[in-house]
């Protein structure tokens, strides 16, 4: 497999650009979460990785979107943009993720990629923006990878992301990139309705044959204003797409992303452990996409490295989500959640103003963590990334105790005096 995936790489990619994404993504990279391990020996944090959503707005109106895309426009400008990342990469942070909403819909994100040369960006997109004229474009900077989401079937995709003839206009977006030696990837969230298409040997042999670099299967959630809990996978199907994962990058010349799992398969958050925080498209900085609450904004006006050491609405939540368990406590324990935005007078960061209301309304459900029934990774090359880069750099050691964690799916005994009770969830037949 390895030497399949070097052949790949040396027959099917543009050289400069594979340099760049090894340089400025891997190296560099790699440097970043160095600089964060000794940070934390010196009590200090700032996370090697952040997401960054730059707008609300997108064309589509996908099932489950926690996203406020159909209000009133709100992006990030270049200006902030380019000092929220100067700030980072003073740090030694090199690699951003890009979100929105639709990314491309941000009319200066082109202008914004190709004035850091020096940071990598991984854009991800539904690809309907990409026309051959960006796709060259993006090539010429070489410093950005788009990640463009495929939710299934022709009419699996269009029930998903509430559009007719959206596979169409993807899979053109990516063909668009691959023509021009663009290095793509190609991500899902695993829901119900694509699960039995998608979480499948050939829809990956049909992404190598098409030349797409690496994928990410990500398990859909359900949060938001419209949930849609019935596309949640159940314990079974969770533990059949980390399965998957695993078997695919042992047999398959594709890269394989998680960010779920360390080497040997314990779950974790990268939210939690401190790798990765997020910052909304009105500038708040949040724990990550889905937890819609802040306190602090790039728009204040101490520098990035305060705000992120000082905070104690985030160092609140590591501790608490790592204490209670290594999965998504998003998904396991929302009343903790409220509680927390509660004890920091927290702002709701949506324009819908129900963020609160939605997590108290959230029913718990199972999520990554499962006690017995850790899956290790095949990949000896996967298990050594994950050891140097990729794991719960001491976190759960720290502050994860087994006895604190509430099974969502089997409250049989009440929950530690001061919490609230969890209502029991019904496992799926």
């Amino acid at each position: 497999m390895y030497l399949r995936m070097a052949k790949r790489l040396a027959w099917e990619t543009d050289k400069r650009l594979l340099w760049k994404a090894v340089y400025q993504a891997g190296w560099k990279g790699l440097r970043s979460v160095q600089k964060h391990k000794k940070r934390l020996k010196k009590g200090e944090f700032f996370p090697p990785f952040l997401y960054i959503s730059i707008i609300n707005s997108c064309n589509l109106r996908c099932q489950g979107c926690w996203v406020d895309v159909s209000a009133k426009q709100t992006k990030i400008d270049i200006a902030a943009l380019n000092r929220t990342v100067n700030e980072a990469k003073a740090m030694g942070n090199a690699f951003f993720g890009i979100l929105g909403g639709e990314p491309f819909l941000h009319k200066e994100l082109l202008d914004f990629l190709e004035g850091q040369p020096d940071a990598y960006f991984q854009v991800f997109t539904n690809g309907h923006f990409i026309t051959d004229e960006v796709a060259k474009r993006l090539r010429k900077m070489g410093n950005v990878t788009p990640l463009i989401s495929v939710e299934g079937s022709e009419i699996v995709s269009d029930e998903r992301r509430g559009r007719a003839d959206v596979l169409n206009q993807t899979m053109q977006g990516i063909q668009n990139c691959l023509n021009n030696k663009v290095l793509t990837g190609v991500c899902t969230s695993i829901c119900r309705t694509n699960i039995d298409d998608l979480l499948h040997q050939r829809w990956v042999d049909a992404l190598i044959e098409m030349g797409v670099m690496y994928c990410w299967f990500h398990v859909y959630r359900p949060m938001g204003p419209e949930p849609m809990p019935e596309l949640a996978l159940n314990p079974e199907q969770l533990r059949r797409v980390r399965q998957f994962v695993v078997d695919t990058r042992a047999t398959k010349p594709i890269v394989v992303i998680d960010a779920y799992h360390d080497g040997a398969g314990q779950a974790l958050c990268p939210a939690a452990t401190g790798f990765t925080h997020h910052v909304g498209p009105a500038g708040d900085i949040e724990p990550c996409p889905i937890i819609q609450l802040a306190t602090e904004s790039i728009y204040d006006e101490r520098p990035l490295k305060e705000t992120f050491n000082n905070s104690e609405f985030l160092r609140d939540f590591r501790e608490l989500a790592a204490e209670h368990t290594r999965g998504c406590v998003v998904l396991e324990r929302p009343d903790l959640l409220v509680e927390l935005a509660k004890k920091h007078n927290a702002r709701d960061t949506t324009q819908r103003k129900t963020s609160i209301a939605e997590l108290e309304a959230t029913v718990p459900r199972r999520s990554q963590y499962v006690p017995g029934g850790e899956i290790p990774e095949r990949s000896w090359a996967v298990r050594f990334a994950k050891w140097i880069a990729f794991n719960d750099f001491g976190t759960y050691t720290q502050h994860f105790k087994a006895e604190n964690w509430v099974d969502p799916e089997n409250v049989a005994t009440q929950p530690p005096a001061g919490k609230l009770q969890l209502p029991v969830v019904t496992k799926d037949r």
